[in-house]
C-alpha cells in the first residue's frame, strides 16, 4: 500500500504529516516554508509511494469558509495539475490548530518549543489526516 499524506496549509507554513505503508500509524513529518511545499511534495514524492493527499479545508465555527479559503482551493487545483493520479481530499480543519497547542501543552515540551508555531502546523496536520482516516 501507498502512504496518504496530510496537509495543513497556511499563507507562512504548511504541516505536513504522513502514515506509515499500511496506512494505520500517522506521524508528523515536517513544517515547510509555503513557498516550498511543491519542492518538498516533489522531493518525497520521489522517495516513497503516495496515493492520496488530505487537505485541510480551513472553516469558520459556523461552517462557512475562512479567509484563506480561496487559497487552499488554488492549491488543491495545482496538486491535481502536478499529480494527476493522486486522489486528492479535504478534511475539515476546525479546532485543528486549538486541539494542536493542547496536546503539546499536555506534553511536556518547554515552554521555547510550545511556541514554536511550526510545531503546531505539524500536529495539526496529524490531526487533519487522523480526522479523515476515522471518517474513511
Amino acid at each position: 500500500m501507498a502512504r496518504i499524506l496530510g496537509i495543513d496549509y497556511g499563507t507562512k507554513r504548511v504541516g505536513i504529516s504522513a502514515t506509515d505503508p499500511l496506512q494505520i500509524i500517522v506521524n508528523g513529518l515536517t513544517t515547510v516554508p509555503t513557498s516550498e511545499i511543491f519542492e518538498f511534495l516533489e522531493n518525497y514524492m520521489k522517495e516513497e509511494e503516495v496515493e492520496c493527499i488530505v487537505v485541510g479545508e480551513p472553516m469558520h465555527e459556523d461552517g462557512s469558509p475562512a479567509q484563506i479559503a480561496h487559497l487552499v482551493v488554488g492549491f488543491i487545483r495545482k496538486i491535481k495539475k502536478l499529480y494527476p493520479d493522486i486522489k486528492v481530499d479535504t478534511q475539515d480543519e476546525r479546532y485543528t490548530s486549538r486541539e494542536a497547542k493542547e496536546i503539546i501543552l499536555q506534553s511536556g515540551i518547554k515552554k521555547k518549543k510550545r511556541r514554536d508555531k511550526g510545531l503546531v502546523d505539524e500536529v495539526s496536520a496529524v490531526l487533519i489526516l487522523q480526522d479523515y482516516l476515522g471518517h474513511r
